[in-house]
Order: structure tokens, then sequence, then C-alpha cells
């Protein structure tokens, strides 16, 4: 059994991993903050709560956007489980051809998707991932990541929103009954909901007519029930897809 862990903007996640089998999948909030030692002590009330036997670990890989929080997370780890992670970076195999002007830059959640999505949908593929920001990539029919698009996410161009108008409230991220808005809050969620699943079906349509041929569609992230809902394109939704990639990747490297 192996511990994954995704660090994003907002949340971080965890999980146990058999055999392919995702188990105990937990997530924390993201603190820039924290301490080796804080993060090692949720880690093991994580670990206690669920009733995970560190002495089944057999090892970890980690991926993160969030750099200050590498330090004290590896470092956490290794105090509790006695474990060096595998980390998601430069020089690991993916069996991807990063087609990309600096293959160095890409991010890890990116990476890690892209890996997970042609496991397990086939390639091509589009990658939407709906979390802090909006991310849409695409990885061609030969297996190449090809890049893609990155927008603010939903709930980040809300408060954006909110706190840069007088008149505009905080509002929670819910499709309204219509798209045409007849009060100020439907309206705001009729653009958060609907404005955005029409951004994502419009960015499909012209990746799939610049790649030259229709593609598989794959969408995770905290808001990608509720938008893809909305989407007039067919599109899966894994929220389990960063764990499952970082599975397909301890398998590559171990």
């Amino acid at each position: 059994m192996i511990l994954a862990i995704d660090v994003g903007n907002t949340n971080i996640v965890l999980g146990c991993i058999e055999d392919g089998n995702i188990q105990s999948i937990v997530r924390l909030h993201t603190d820039v903050k924290q301490t080796g030692a804080e993060y090692a002590i949720k880690l093991k009330q994580v670990f206690d709560l669920y009733g995970v036997e560190i002495s089944r670990l057999t090892g970890a890989i980690y991926s993160s956007v969030v750099p200050p929080v590498n330090r004290p997370m590896l470092s956490a780890v290794k105090a509790v489980t006695g474990l060096e992670c595998m980390v998601v970076g430069p020089g690991i195999k993916t069996g991807l051809n990063l087609r990309i002007d600096d293959p160095g830059t890409l991010a890890g959640d990116l990476l890690v998707g892209g890996v997970a999505a042609v496991s397990c949908y086939g390639a091509p593929v589009i990658i939407m991932d709906l979390g802090t920001a909006t991310t849409i990539t695409a990885v061609d029919r030969d297996g190449a990541f090809r890049g893609g698009a990155i927008l603010p996410g939903v709930k980040l161009g809300m408060a954006a929103l909110a706190a840069g108008t007088s008149l505009l409230p905080d509002i929670s991220i819910t499709p309204p009954k219509k798209v045409i808005g007849t009060n100020t809050v439907d309206c705001m969620r009729s653009g958060a909901v609907y404005a955005t699943a029409a951004a994502i079906d419009g960015m499909i349509d012209r990746m799939e007519r610049e790649l030259g041929y229709p593609c598989a569609r794959v969408a995770t992230g905290g808001l990608a029930q509720a938008i893809v809902a909305c989407c007039e394109h067919p599109i899966a939704c894994d929220n389990d897809l960063l764990l499952k990639g970082l599975w397909e990747l301890w398998k590559k490297n171990r």
C-alpha cells in the first residue's frame, strides 16, 4: 500500500492506494504557514482516525503546485511513516511526450491528470480540472501532451467579482433554474455555472478542431460535478483522477 499526496492551492488530498484501489481519501486545507511538525500531527491524526496501519505503507508519492508546502509536508511524511516520497517533477517517467515549449515548467497536477486520463480514458483526451484555477489540457492521439488553457477558477472569479464591486454579494456556486436570471443572485449564479460550462464546451470544440479529431473528455476538481452537468458535450466526471495518476506514476517509477 502506498500513500499518495496531491497538494493543491486550496486542499491537500491524501489517499492510500493498494493494487490500484484508492482508500481513505482525506482532504486537508492547504496552509503555507504550517510547519513540518504541525503537518506531521495532522497526518498522524488522519492515520489514527481512519485506521491506517503505517507499517503497511511501502512507499509514498507526492505532487504539489504550492512550493512553500513542499519542505514541511515531505518532512512530515518522513517523520510519521519513515518513508521518502517520490516527488513528481523533472526526470520522472510519465509515458507522455511533452510537446510544450518548456517541459520543466509543467505543473505537477497537469502532468498527473494527463497520465491518469490516458490510462483510464485513452488518447486523445481533453482534461478539465475545476479547482482554484480552471485548467483545460489536451493529450493527442499519439499520447503527446500538447498543452492547453488556464483561466480563473469559478470560486476565485466570483470572489473577485464580489470584492471588486459594491452591490454584488458572495454567492454559493449552484446552477439557477434558468440561464436568464431575474435577480442579482441568479444572474451571478448563471454567470458562474452556465458561462463556465459554455466556456468549456467552446474550448472542447476549438481544441478538437485544432487537433483535427474528436477526443475523450474527463473533468475533475471540486466543482466538476456542478459545472459538467450543465455542459452540452458529454464529459466524464472523475473526482479521483489525480490519485489515479499518482498510482500510475508510482508503477512507472518504483
